[in-house]
Protein backbone atom coordinates (compact mmCIF):
# COMPACT_ATOMS: atom_id res chain seq x y z
CA UNK A 1 0.00 0.00 0.00
CA UNK A 2 1.00 3.46 -0.78
CA UNK A 3 2.63 5.60 2.10
CA UNK A 4 -0.11 8.35 1.30
CA UNK A 5 -0.49 12.40 2.69
CA UNK A 6 -3.68 13.18 0.61
CA UNK A 7 -5.92 15.32 2.29
CA UNK A 8 -9.34 15.63 0.77
CA UNK A 9 -8.44 19.52 -0.27
CA UNK A 10 -5.58 17.89 -2.54
CA UNK A 11 -7.68 15.21 -3.37
CA UNK A 12 -10.97 17.49 -4.57
CA UNK A 13 -7.63 19.46 -6.75
CA UNK A 14 -7.14 16.44 -9.02
CA UNK A 15 -10.73 15.85 -10.52
CA UNK A 16 -9.79 14.84 -13.81
CA UNK A 17 -6.80 14.23 -13.14
CA UNK A 18 -5.16 10.41 -13.24
CA UNK A 19 -4.17 9.17 -9.92
CA UNK A 20 -1.65 6.70 -10.69
CA UNK A 21 -0.99 2.92 -11.94
CA UNK A 22 -0.62 -0.13 -10.36
CA UNK A 23 2.04 -2.25 -10.99
CA UNK A 24 1.42 -5.06 -13.16
CA UNK A 25 0.06 -8.92 -11.39
CA UNK A 26 -0.30 -11.99 -13.39
CA UNK A 27 -3.56 -13.80 -13.58
CA UNK A 28 -2.57 -17.23 -13.80
CA UNK A 29 -4.60 -20.31 -14.08
CA UNK A 30 -4.25 -20.73 -10.13
CA UNK A 31 -6.11 -17.69 -9.64
CA UNK A 32 -8.77 -18.33 -12.42
CA UNK A 33 -9.02 -21.96 -10.37
CA UNK A 34 -9.71 -20.91 -7.54
CA UNK A 35 -11.81 -18.06 -8.40
CA UNK A 36 -14.12 -20.52 -10.00
CA UNK A 37 -14.18 -22.72 -6.93
CA UNK A 38 -15.41 -20.01 -4.92
CA UNK A 39 -17.68 -18.74 -6.51
CA UNK A 40 -18.75 -21.82 -8.40
CA UNK A 41 -18.42 -20.43 -11.77
CA UNK A 42 -16.75 -23.35 -13.19
CA UNK A 43 -17.31 -22.83 -16.83
CA UNK A 44 -15.18 -24.54 -18.84
CA UNK A 45 -13.94 -21.66 -20.81
CA UNK A 46 -12.28 -20.93 -17.84
CA UNK A 47 -10.99 -23.79 -15.94
CA UNK A 48 -10.47 -26.90 -18.29
CA UNK A 49 -6.88 -26.00 -20.10
CA UNK A 50 -7.48 -28.49 -23.09
CA UNK A 51 -10.89 -27.61 -24.59
CA UNK A 52 -10.33 -23.72 -24.14
CA UNK A 53 -7.38 -24.42 -26.15
CA UNK A 54 -9.17 -26.47 -28.81
CA UNK A 55 -12.61 -24.84 -28.60
CA UNK A 56 -12.59 -21.68 -27.25
CA UNK A 57 -12.19 -18.46 -29.86
CA UNK A 58 -9.62 -17.28 -27.75
CA UNK A 59 -7.28 -20.76 -28.19
CA UNK A 60 -6.91 -20.25 -24.52
CA UNK A 61 -8.65 -20.20 -21.03
CA UNK A 62 -10.27 -17.15 -19.61
CA UNK A 63 -10.45 -14.88 -16.33
CA UNK A 64 -13.80 -14.56 -15.32
CA UNK A 65 -14.43 -11.17 -15.73
CA UNK A 66 -15.61 -10.50 -12.02
CA UNK A 67 -11.95 -11.91 -11.30
CA UNK A 68 -10.28 -9.18 -12.95
CA UNK A 69 -12.59 -6.65 -11.58
CA UNK A 70 -12.12 -7.93 -8.25
CA UNK A 71 -9.17 -7.04 -8.53
CA UNK A 72 -9.54 -3.15 -7.93
CA UNK A 73 -9.61 -3.13 -4.33
CA UNK A 74 -5.98 -3.79 -4.01
CA UNK A 75 -4.57 -2.39 -6.76
CA UNK A 76 -6.38 0.97 -6.04
CA UNK A 77 -4.48 0.49 -2.23
CA UNK A 78 -1.36 0.38 -4.13
CA UNK A 79 -1.80 3.43 -5.96
CA UNK A 80 -2.52 5.06 -2.80
CA UNK A 81 -5.25 7.51 -3.37
CA UNK A 82 -7.21 7.56 -0.19
CA UNK A 83 -6.86 10.69 1.75
CA UNK A 84 -5.70 11.07 5.32
CA UNK A 85 -8.22 10.77 7.78
CA UNK A 86 -10.24 8.19 6.41
CA UNK A 87 -11.06 5.43 8.55
CA UNK A 88 -13.17 3.07 6.26
CA UNK A 89 -13.72 2.93 2.53
CA UNK A 90 -16.54 0.94 1.50
CA UNK A 91 -17.26 -0.10 -2.25
CA UNK A 92 -20.10 1.83 -2.62
CA UNK A 93 -20.41 0.11 -6.90
CA UNK A 94 -20.32 0.66 -10.07
CA UNK A 95 -21.57 2.75 -13.46
CA UNK A 96 -20.67 1.76 -16.74
CA UNK A 97 -18.72 -1.15 -16.14
CA UNK A 98 -18.23 -2.96 -19.48
CA UNK A 99 -15.43 -6.07 -20.27
CA UNK A 100 -13.74 -4.98 -23.66
CA UNK A 101 -11.10 -7.77 -23.79
CA UNK A 102 -10.56 -11.28 -22.20
CA UNK A 103 -7.73 -11.89 -20.48
CA UNK A 104 -6.34 -15.06 -20.74
CA UNK A 105 -4.42 -17.21 -18.08
CA UNK A 106 -1.29 -16.14 -17.72
CA UNK A 107 -1.83 -12.23 -18.72
CA UNK A 108 -0.29 -9.10 -16.77
CA UNK A 109 -2.76 -7.06 -15.63
CA UNK A 110 -2.77 -3.28 -14.34
CA UNK A 111 -5.23 -0.63 -12.50
CA UNK A 112 -5.06 3.25 -13.69
CA UNK A 113 -7.35 5.47 -12.14
CA UNK A 114 -8.48 8.93 -13.07
CA UNK A 115 -10.58 10.59 -10.53
CA UNK A 116 -13.72 12.19 -11.99
CA UNK A 117 -15.46 13.66 -9.10
CA UNK A 118 -15.07 13.37 -4.85
CA UNK A 119 -18.59 15.01 -3.24
CA UNK A 120 -19.24 15.39 0.41
CA UNK A 121 -22.42 13.25 0.99
CA UNK A 122 -22.92 14.27 4.65
CA UNK A 123 -20.40 15.45 7.17
CA UNK A 124 -17.74 12.69 7.62
CA UNK A 125 -19.17 11.05 4.69
CA UNK A 126 -17.31 11.61 0.63
CA UNK A 127 -18.29 9.54 -2.40
CA UNK A 128 -15.19 8.98 -4.91
CA UNK A 129 -15.63 7.94 -8.27
CA UNK A 130 -12.82 6.75 -10.84
CA UNK A 131 -12.34 5.72 -14.11
CA UNK A 132 -10.80 2.31 -13.25
CA UNK A 133 -9.65 0.95 -16.25
CA UNK A 134 -7.97 -2.43 -16.55
CA UNK A 135 -5.17 -3.01 -18.97
CA UNK A 136 -3.87 -5.84 -19.96
CA UNK A 137 -0.21 -6.14 -20.70
CA UNK A 138 1.06 -6.13 -24.66
CA UNK A 139 -2.95 -6.27 -25.69
CA UNK A 140 -4.10 -2.33 -27.68
CA UNK A 141 -8.13 -3.16 -25.47
CA UNK A 142 -8.20 -3.30 -21.44
CA UNK A 143 -10.29 -5.99 -19.97
CA UNK A 144 -12.68 -3.59 -18.62
CA UNK A 145 -13.50 0.02 -17.75
CA UNK A 146 -16.09 1.12 -15.42
CA UNK A 147 -16.44 4.18 -13.10
CA UNK A 148 -15.82 2.93 -9.62
CA UNK A 149 -17.86 4.35 -6.62
CA UNK A 150 -16.20 4.39 -3.16
CA UNK A 151 -17.63 5.89 0.31
CA UNK A 152 -14.98 7.12 2.14
CA UNK A 153 -15.68 7.28 5.91
CA UNK A 154 -13.58 9.83 8.28
CA UNK A 155 -12.07 9.27 11.54
CA UNK A 156 -13.99 10.68 14.82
Amino acid sequence: MADNQLTFADLESKVGEELGVSSWIEVDQSMIDSFARTTRDNQWIHVDVERARTESPYHAPIAHGFLTLSLIPALAAEIGTQPQGVSVAINYGLDRLRFLAPVKAGARVRLRSTLISLEERAPGQHLMKSASTMEIEGEERPAFAAETLLLLLTEG
